[in-house]
C-alpha cells in the first residue's frame, strides 16, 4: 500500500523552504512544511513536532493582564528588573514548589525563558575568559544550540542515556577537568525525552558545579510536571527537585508558557542564587568596568536585548504565582491532561510495533507528560520523520536534540479528541507497508 502523500508533494514543500537537509530541520521549518503540505492536499496533519501548549491560558493571569491594561501600564516603562510584586510573588512561589529560598531582588523577569536561556549564556561565557565553552547535558532543546551559535560561543554536549545515576560524575568531570566550561545546561522534566533527574544525579552536577565554579543553568520550562508525583500543594513535600539546594552556582529558568499556559504573552523568570547574585567576577569587571553577576545581568545584558519585559505580562505572572502559592490556582490538575494524552498515544505506538526509547527514569518507567520519544526497529529516526509525514503525522528527530538514539520526539499538545483513531488508522497503514 503506497503512502496517502506521494514523496513529489513532500519534497516540493521542503525544496520551497530551501532546506537542503530534512532530518535537520528546525521545528519552526518542520511546521512549516506540514503546514504547506496539510494546504495543498487538504489532509488533516496530526501535529506532534511543536511543543506549543494546547490548553486555554489560565484565567487569573488573563484577568490580572486586562486589568493591568485598563489601569494603564500599557503606557509606562516596566521597571528593567521587574515589578516588585512579581519579584515577591516568584520568590514567594520558588519557596512554595521548590523549597529554596531565593530572595525577590534575584528573581528578574525575562521575555519567556528563551531570553532568558540566551542572557544567561552571555553573560556566564562574560565571567572569565578562559571557560569559553557551554557544556549541555543532551537530549536538549534544539534552539538552545541554536542560541550559542548565534551568540558565537562554543559547546560540548553529550548524551546521558548511558551516563544516569553514578556515572553521571565521571562523565562530567571529563569535560570539568579541562577548565573551559563556563555554564552548563539541562531541562528538568526533560525536552524532548521527558525523563527527570533524579536527587542524586543533581547533588552530583552540584557538587560538581561548586568543586569546578561553573555556572548550572536549571531549565524548568515543564515546572513540577513529573506527575508520577504530587508537586502541587504550596509548601509541602514534595517538591520540584532542584540543583538549588547542592549549590550556589545556579540559575533557575521558569517558564510561564507551559505549566500556566501562558505562552502568548512571552513571560518568564530567571532566578538565581543570591550569592551569585552579588558574585563579582574579573571577566565582567574587565568587560563593564564594574558590577555583579546580577547587576550585569539586568542593567548591561537585559538592557541591552530588550530593555525590559512585557508591563501587563508581568502583572498576569505576578497573579498566577501568588494564587498558586495562595493554594487557590491549582495550575497542575490542569496540565496533567498533557500525561492523559501520552498515556493513550504511548498504547497506540505500542501496539504497532513502536517502542519508547528514553523509557526508564533509572529503574522507575518515565512518567507521562509533554513530551515521549519512540523509535520503529530497523528504520534511522531521519527515515522515521519522512516516512510518517508521508502519513500525516509529523514529529522531529532526536538526532536535532542531541540525542545519540535512533527515534523522534513526540508531542502531545496539540492532539485532538478525534486523532487517536486517526492515529490508529493510519500507524495500521504504516507498518502494514514497512513490516520489519
Amino acid at each position: 500500500m503506497e503512502a496517502p502523500i506521494p514523496i513529489s508533494i513532500i519534497q516540493k514543500a521542503i525544496e520551497e523552504l530551501h532546506i537542503k537537509d530534512f532530518s535537520k530541520a528546525t521545528i519552526r521549518e518542520i511546521v512549516a512544511i506540514s503546514g504547506k503540505i496539510e494546504k495543498e492536499t487538504g489532509m488533516e496533519f496530526i501535529h506532534m513536532e511543536m511543543g506549543v501548549p494546547g490548553l486555554p491560558a489560565a484565567e487569573v493571569g488573563v484577568q490580572a493582564e486586562i486589568q493591568a491594561l485598563k489601569d494603564g501600564v500599557a503606557s509606562i516603562y516596566p521597571v528593567i528588573d521587574g515589578l516588585p510584586e512579581l519579584k515577591q510573588e516568584a520568590s514567594r512561589f520558588i519557596k512554595a514548589f521548590i523549597d529554596l529560598n531565593i530572595s525577590p531582588e534575584s528573581c528578574v523577569p525575562v521575555v519567556g525563558s528563551m531570553q532568558g536561556t540566551f542572557t544567561s549564556f552571555l553573560v556566564c561565557s562574560q565571567c572569565d575568559k578562559k571557560r569559553d565553552t557551554i557544556l549541555f547535558i543532551d537530549p536538549g532543546f534544539p534552539v538552545q544550540k541554536q542560541q550559542a551559535l548565534v551568540l558565537g560561543y562554543k559547546y560540548e554536549t553529550f548524551d546521558v542515556y548511558d551516563f544516569r545515576g553514578r556515572k553521571l560524575k565521571k562523565k562530567l568531570e571529563s569535560y570539568l577537568s579541562k577548565g573551559n566550561i563556563s555554564c552548563i545546561i539541562y531541562s528538568n522534566p526533560n525536552n524532548p525525552a521527558w525523563f527527570c533527574l533524579k536527587e542524586e544525579e543533581l547533588q552530583i552536577i552540584g557538587e560538581l558545579a561548586t568543586q569546578y565554579d561553573t555556572v548550572i543553568l536549571e531549565d524548568l520550562a515543564y515546572f513540577a510536571m513529573d506527575f508520577r508525583k504530587n508537586l502541587g500543594t504550596p509548601f509541602q513535600a514534595p517538591f520540584q527537585v532542584s540543583v538549588g539546594k547542592y549549590t550556589d552556582n545556579y540559575l533557575l529558568l521558569i517558564s510561564g508558557s507551559k505549566a500556566f499556559s501562558y505562552a502568548g504573552q512571552r513571560i518568564g523568570i530567571v532566578a538565581m542564587s543570591n550569592k551569585l547574585y552579588h558574585r563579582t567576577y574579573l571577566g565582567l569587571t574587565q568587560k563593564y568596568g564594574g558590577g555583579t553577576f546580577g547587576s550585569v545581568f539586568i542593567h548591561r545584558a537585559l538592557y541591552a536585548i530588550s530593555s525590559g519585559t512585557s508591563h501587563s505580562a508581568q502583572c498576569a505572572l505576578a497573579a498566577m504565582f501568588k494564587a498558586a502559592s495562595d493554594g487557590k490556582f491549582h495550575f497542575l490538575e490542569e496540565v496533567k491532561k498533557y500525561g492523559k494524552r501520552a498515556q493513550k498515544l504511548k498504547e497506540i505506538f505500542l501496539k504497532y510495533g513502536f517502542e519508547i526509547v528514553y523509557d526508564k527514569d533509572l529503574e522507575e518507567d518515565i512518567a507521562d507528560g509533554f513530551y515521549f520519544t519512540i523509535r520503529y526497529p530497523g528504520v534511522s529516526g531521519d527515515k522515521l520523520m519522512t516516512a510518517l509525514i508521508s502519513y500525516g503525522i509529523s514529529a522531529i528527530s532526536l538526532s536535532t536534540t542531541g540525542s545519540n538514539q535512533e527515534g523522534l520526539r513526540v508531542c502531545t499538545s496539540f492532539i485532538k479528541d478525534n486523532q487517536y483513531d486517526l492515529l490508529d488508522k493510519r500507524l495500521a497503514a504504516f507498518t502494514s507497508a514497512n513490516k520489519v
